[in-house]
């Protein structure tokens, strides 16, 4: 059944705007899955905080050209369902590549980080990387860690100093009987 020119135009206003708001887009082909299966996806990304949408080849490729991203040859063919990552470009990697990795049906084509383009290696690489939080926890390590330092460093005299006077006093107190 044919679609109206009327509902392209504002699906396509909708994948420019899911473009706009995202930090990364990973194109899945998805040939063979039922919407049980697509439903368990959408709640992994979900999770991941984006959304998975099945799209049309045609306007996403419009999208993405009006969005600077260049669109590689045969990357828009087939099913095509692309997972969006308004938050964390890769928690939403490692959702669409664990998928992949369970389900014959799911193979990832690609995708996009900003508006440059990512090969199937790239996005693989971009879904071992760890999760944000743990990445601010880690700069947050490394930024503190020269701070501690010196502070240790500044307290050691004065807690050399005190070792020293302990030990006199404990040396110098008469014993009970």
């Amino acid at each position: 059944m044919a679609i109206s020119k009327q509902k392209k135009n504002s699906m396509l206003d909708q994948y420019k705007q899911w473009l706009a708001d995202s930090k990364a887009v990973i194109l899945v082909e998805y040939t063979g899955l039922t919407m049980k299966d697509l439903d368990a996806i959408r709640v992994k990304v979900r999770d991941a905080g984006g959304e998975f949408h099945i799209v049309k080849n045609k306007l996403a490729k419009l999208a993405l050209e009006a969005s600077g991203a260049s669109v590689p040859a045969g990357r828009l063919e087939n099913s095509t369902a692309m997972g969006f990552a308004f938050k964390d470009a890769a928690a939403m990697a490692k959702a669409l590549n664990d998928v992949a990795k369970t389900a014959q049906a799911v193979k990832l084509k690609g995708g996009y980080l900003g508006s440059k383009a990512l090969n199937m290696a790239e996005v693989k690489a971009l879904a071992e990387l760890p999760p944000l939080p743990v990445v601010r926890g880690q700069l947050l390590g490394v930024l503190l860690a020269p701070a501690s330092k010196l502070v240790r460093t500044l307290a050691e005299p004065g807690r050399q100093v005190a070792a020293v006077i302990k030990a006199h006093a404990d040396h110098a107190a008469p014993v009970a009987a």
